[in-house]
């Protein structure tokens, strides 16, 4: 029976501890591990309230812990004024130049000056009909035609004055308003987004592990509160001495057996390309067998597994009752 020299490492208060070598070459020694999410909040904060206990099951979007959010309420008041300030400036610039009781003044002033040019008119009129039976004098054909020059002139400068107070701003003016505009909501959004996220909910589907703050303890910006293992998170981790290196390849079906449980179905998933374990002096054949690659397996049925909990894995899918 060949001798394979495995490292068997067990987890113990997060650190792992050397084991020995088996004789067994069915069987390698390993643990279960977990990828865990850590939630926390963006910035520095008090946790008010905690909603979970360790070992409590979540689903997605169940609401985790809260944080004080008394700075970002504040920003949030302040972004709306500033949406507020914004939106009334750009109407302004689109709206006339000028209030309505100002542009009603030059409108008057536009039908006192429609008036006189009727009057001027009439005038230049009679004054035309009489020159031309000699009757008038040139000198007040050419006052009346005057008098109505002037009076046209009068209405056309009104009507413009009437036409530029009823423009809105420059084109340019009102752009650089709606770009401010924009960023103010802009701000607006972030700083909701940052009021939002003082009430935590679980991204993921899993259960909690460890709880890190509880109610009125200050929690530094990006630390996380609490950490949850999602049940697809969940790992085999085991080592291989180098002859056997060749018999694994990523997809392989292992069988993995703990301390009362039942054995559980798993691929390799992950090997690695450097060794763990490296010998002093050469790699001669006695030595090989002190040289172990780490793998990982996973498996669709994690129930009952627990992290840090030393496992036996075997090379091979599981018997059924079946095949026996």
């Amino acid at each position: 029976m060949n001798r394979i020299c495995v490292l068997a490492l067990v987890l113990a208060l997060g650190a792992p501890a050397l084991g020995a070598c088996s004789r067994d070459s069915g069987s390698l020694q390993g643990w279960i591990e977990g990828d865990f999410v850590f939630v926390g909040p963006d910035e520095v904060g008090r946790v008010q309230t905690l909603s979970v206990r360790e070992g409590d099951t979540v689903a997605v979007d169940a609401p985790l812990f809260t944080v004080d959010p008394d700075l970002q309420q504040a920003e949030v008041r302040t972004a709306v004024a500033q949406v507020a300030e914004a939106r009334a400036r750009l109407a302004r610039l689109e709206a006339s130049q000028q209030r309505q009781e100002e542009v009603a003044v030059l409108l008057a002033q536009e039908k006192r000056a429609e008036s006189a040019v009727a009057l001027s008119n009439a005038e230049l009129q009679r004054q035309t009909t009489l020159s031309a039976k000699g009757v008038a004098a040139q000198a007040q054909f050419d006052i009346a035609k005057a008098n109505s020059d002037r009076d046209k002139a009068a209405l056309d400068e009104v009507r413009r004055q009437i036409t530029v107070a009823q423009m809105a701003s420059r084109d340019e003016d009102i752009a650089a308003a709606r770009e401010s505009l924009a960023a103010a909501q802009a701000r607006q959004t972030a700083s909701e987004t940052k009021l939002a996220r003082r009430a935590l909910v679980s991204p993921v589907a899993g259960s909690v592990q460890q709880i890190y703050y509880r109610p009125g303890e200050m929690v530094p910006a990006g630390r996380p509160v609490l950490s949850i293992l999602p049940p697809g998170n969940i790992k085999i981790r085991f080592f291989v001495a180098e002859p056997m290196l060749a018999r694994l390849a990523l997809g392989d079906a292992v069988t993995v057996t703990c301390d009362g449980c039942m054995k559980v179905a798993a691929r390799v998933t992950f090997i690695a390309h450097s060794a763990e374990y490296t010998p002093p002096v050469i790699y001669s054949l006695e030595e090989r067998n002190k040289l172990v690659f780490m793998i990982e397996a996973r498996t669709d049925t994690p129930q009952g597994l627990r992290v840090g909990q030393p496992v036996s894995v075997t090379p091979g899918a599981p018997i059924t009752e079946a095949q026996k």
